[in-house]
């Protein structure tokens, strides 16, 4: 079940086909595949082999891509690092990993120098620049073109990738996801989209993220599709690309849809040739939700829930249900089981809020060098997600909240989405947020913060009035802030916990 194993066979079949496309540079399956093996070549001359970390600190590139199939031919574990974090979190993931070599992007070498200062661990420096920068190898002269290794067979329970988790809460934990992992993802998601070989991919997201890696590029590779891949998101060369190359599906966060469809054209441009948009799960207002779909008048606009642990994308809303079931994620994919589970670990009835456990082989094998947390993650034989969630008489999911935001006031329990519903529903609201605050009588109150539309004129006090309007005293925000934007992870899920720090 070896991720390599799948670029060799349409290396083998299909060897001029593009895998990838990255500005002017095309390269096929036949190339990636020897390039890999070159550079599995001095990897291992570097001391790389079997069971060994690679970072990977690098924009979007196809060396990016070249550097997993690299490591897995060694039967190493390829590591994709968040570029966004500071040293300090960078240094933390290195040594909890045990990382033996980093592909390090030239843009993205100070970073990692600051990172790695005082480490006394040895490792191997590969960068992306040729000259490579002091300390630095070139990647291009790490490739070895004779003396290729024998590729290492890879079992479907070995470690294909490590990733660590956007860390919202503590220190983040490195997520063991196996070759088989991959391999039941891919399958499943191509059954999901009918991906075929004739499909075109656009990774416009970090591929550092399962997102525009798993919801876009590993699963278009599996199908012997191509990928246009952007160093960076940006909405214009986005929309640019899609009515230039006819591109067929994408993965975007919510923060990546609003950046698209504010642009003030966005309307007039051509974007038929797309039949597939990958959401984050996020509720739309049905305005908007109908601007989309005169936007992309092709397109299946796939809300999706899905996390690190199981190489993302477990359920997903068809398209034919995006009005009559709004608010929903959808129905899981194939080989996956979903459940809603009470404080007991009972399964609850239809329309019964608990929290979502998934089962099913695309779900992670564990925590990296973190048995007890596996352990708690996997109580009872099913992997809890620490979201809490119901499924309708029909089977669909719907996400209510995560455990922690849950606000308990006065002995009441406030589930902020409901309080964010109410208010997506004013007509001057784009993005909302409710957290917690500490509070001396009621332990907490529910407080907002909210981007307003410049379209419409409103004001914190007309907000707090909608919402009395709609909901019970002690769920309304005792206090809104109107904010430029809210803060969020790359996957585009929102940093409450940035917010619960401003707040109290």
């Amino acid at each position: 079940m070896s991720w390599l194993g799948v670029l060799e066979h349409h290396a083998s079949r299909t060897p001029d086909k593009p895998l990838a496309i990255y500005g002017a540079e095309t390269v096929t399956y036949g190339e990636m595949g020897t390039r890999a093996a070159a550079l599995a070549a001095g990897l291992q001359e570097q001391g790389i082999g079997a069971g060994d970390v690679v970072g990977l600190l690098s924009y979007n590139c196809t060396e990016f891509l070249e550097a997993i199939f690299a490591a897995n031919y060694l039967g190493a574990i390829a590591m994709p690092i968040n570029w966004r974090l500071a040293a300090p979190e960078l240094r933390y993931i290195l040594d909890h990993s045990e990382a033996r070599a980093l592909v390090c992007d030239e843009s993205l070498v100070d970073l990692a120098n600051e990172a790695t200062k005082t480490m006394e661990r040895g490792l191997v420096r590969a960068c992306l620049a040729r000259p490579a920068p002091d300390g630095w190898t070139s990647l291009d002269d790490l490739r070895v073109a004779s003396n290729l290794p024998s590729r290492v067979p890879a079992a479907g329970g070995d470690v294909h990738r490590l990733m660590y988790t956007s860390g919202t809460t503590g220190r983040p934990k490195g997520v063991m996801i196996t070759h088989a992992n991959l391999a039941w993802k891919n399958l499943a998601h191509i059954i999901e989209f009918g991906f075929t070989s004739a499909d075109l991919g656009l990774a416009c997201g970090p591929l550092y993220h399962v997102g525009a890696l798993d919801l876009t590029t590993t699963s278009l590779i599996a199908a012997g599709a191509t990928t246009i891949i952007h160093r960076v998101f940006e909405a214009s060369d986005v929309v640019d690309e899609i009515e230039r190359s006819r591109v067929t599906t994408v993965w975007l966060a919510p923060a990546m849809v609003n950046a698209i469809m504010a642009l003030p054209d966005i309307e007039q441009r051509d974007l038929s040739s797309v039949r597939l948009v990958i959401n984050g799960g996020e509720k739309m207002p049905i305005p908007l939700i109908e601007r989309l779909q005169r936007t992309f008048p092709s397109a299946w606009f796939a809300d999706a829930y899905g996390l690190t642990e199981t190489v993302s994308g477990d359920t997903f809303l068809d398209r034919d249900s995006i009005v009559s079931k709004l608010g929903s994620v959808g129905r899981p994919c194939l080989y996956l089981e979903v459940d809603i589970w009470d404080e007991h670990g009972a399964s609850v009835p239809p329309n019964e809020r608990g929290e979502v456990v998934l089962r099913g082989p695309k779900v992670f094998k564990g925590y990296w060098r973190d048995p007890d947390a596996t352990s708690a993650a996997f109580a009872g034989g099913w992997f809890h997600t620490g979201d809490i969630g119901l499924k309708d008489e029909d089977g669909y999911l719907y996400i209510v909240d995560r455990l922690k935001d849950m606000i308990v006031s006065g002995g009441e329990n406030i589930a902020s989405s409901e309080v964010e519903r109410v208010l997506y529903e004013h007509e001057s609201v784009v993005e909302a947020a409710v957290v917690g605050r500490p509070d001396d009588r009621w332990g907490e109150v529910p407080v907002a913060y909210v981007v307003v539309s410049s379209a419409v004129t409103t004001t914190p006090e007309e907000l707090i009035e909608h919402c009395r309007q709609q909901l019970a005293r002690f769920k309304v925000p005792k206090h809104v802030e109107l904010v430029d934007a809210l803060p969020r992870n790359p996957s585009g899920k929102v940093l409450k916990r940035e917010l619960r720090i401003r707040t109290s």
